[in-house]
């Protein structure tokens, strides 16, 4: 299927996402709640572009957007970037101690509505990042709490979780920085709860907490690794090259 982007040729699958037909064939749109490992959350709303379908226009949201016929897509139009600079003003009086947005809303020249002035200290855009990862890990240590302007994401009421493994995905998805962890040698801090490091007998950095190799170990069968990802890696190639004299 033939699509343009800003007047780009572009070919792609039907149904496949707009996003990623763009990322493809190097078009910038930005984003905050994509994730490779983790599509189909859409609810930022900063990656909006304009389509056209036999003379029609539409904003829509490109992470979500499947394209099903050809048109042409518009990533910078008046429309799309006037409607984005109020999404990244929405998202900036939420979170207004979030360097990512405070650089997007500079980068697309967002004003100071005064209607959006922000009354709060929070970096987190309840995106559902962090609890889709730790969700698709199979902790479910973490959700939503609350709703409206009080709702947040926590373990339940605040309290250290039994469910946590200390991994840190949760962490290591959000686009804000908002969830913190503090970390030394032998431990690691998260969700009001501290975790012992194992270090890797390999190369002595940190291998994860106890209880997250535990939880791969239960996973996969076998016993719990002694080793950091990289070194696994390593080992794994050793003993390829050992097997097939590679």
């Amino acid at each position: 299927m033939n699509i343009t982007i800003d007047g780009k040729p572009c070919v792609c699958e039907p149904g496949e996402y707009l996003l990623d037909v763009a990322r493809r064939n190097r078009i910038v749109i930005p984003t905050l709640c994509h994730h490779d490992g983790l599509p189909g959350q859409g609810c930022c709303r900063v990656c909006i572009v304009e389509v056209e379908i036999r003379g029609r226009r539409n904003i829509v949201t490109s992470c979500v957007y499947p394209v099903e016929r050809e048109c042409a897509v518009f990533t910078d139009s008046d429309a799309v970037n006037q409607q984005r600079r109020v999404v990244l003003a929405l998202l900036r009086s939420r979170a207004p101690e979030a360097d990512r947005i405070n650089r997007l809303c500079k980068l697309y020249k967002v004003p100071e509505y005064e209607r959006f002035a922000s009354k709060s200290g929070e970096k987190c855009i309840l995106c559902g990042l962090c609890v889709k990862a730790c969700q698709s890990l199979g902790t479910g240590a973490i959700a939503a709490m609350n709703r409206g302007v009080e709702k947040e994401v926590s373990t339940p009421y605040d309290k250290p979780s039994d469910d946590c493994v200390g991994c840190g995905s949760c962490a290591a998805v959000c686009p804000t920085g908002a969830i913190e962890v503090k970390e030394d040698a032998a431990s690691r801090a998260i969700w009001n709860r501290e975790f012992r490091l194992r270090i890797c007998e390999r190369c002595g950095q940190p291998a994860g907490t106890m209880e997250e190799l535990e939880l791969a170990a239960r996973k996969s069968g076998a016993e719990p690794s002694a080793l950091c990802g990289e070194c696994r890696k390593k080992a794994v190639a050793d003993a390829m090259a050992a097997t097939y004299g590679v």
